[in-house]
């Protein structure tokens, strides 16, 4: 088997993640986290459309994990998004965090909104 070390270039993957944080570039941030190429902030969760609205234009699709288990997110918030046309993807936070990274090291145009895990 040969192993290729994954060049992620100026993006930012997901190095890891515990209760209430996730790492990048080794270093905590406190959940809930939006994370995109070139933008790392907090995220004011559910009710905080606008600033997941405001990544219009700039990527395909919305990872939303919603903690250690799959959740669903309010109905409006999911419509809101998708008529801006951003797809969005529910899964737990682990696994948005994962499929993330992977579709990061492809140069997809993705974003991962994450709450705690």
């Amino acid at each position: 088997m040969q192993l290729h070390e994954i060049d992620f270039g100026a993006a930012r993957p997901i190095e890891g993640y515990g209760p209430g944080f996730f790492r990048l570039d080794g270093v905590a941030h406190p959940a809930p986290v939006l994370i995109a190429p070139g933008l790392l902030r907090t995220w004011g969760g559910y009710e905080d459309a606008a600033t997941l609205l405001g990544l219009a234009g700039q990527v395909d699709v919305l990872f939303i994990g919603t903690g250690a288990e799959i959740g669903h997110i309010p109905a409006g918030l999911r419509a809101e998004l998708e008529a801006a046309g951003i797809g969005v993807e529910i899964m737990a936070s682990p696994a948005a965090c994962r499929t993330y990274n992977v579709l990061l090291s492809e140069g997809r145009r993705i974003a991962v909104a994450l709450l705690g895990v």
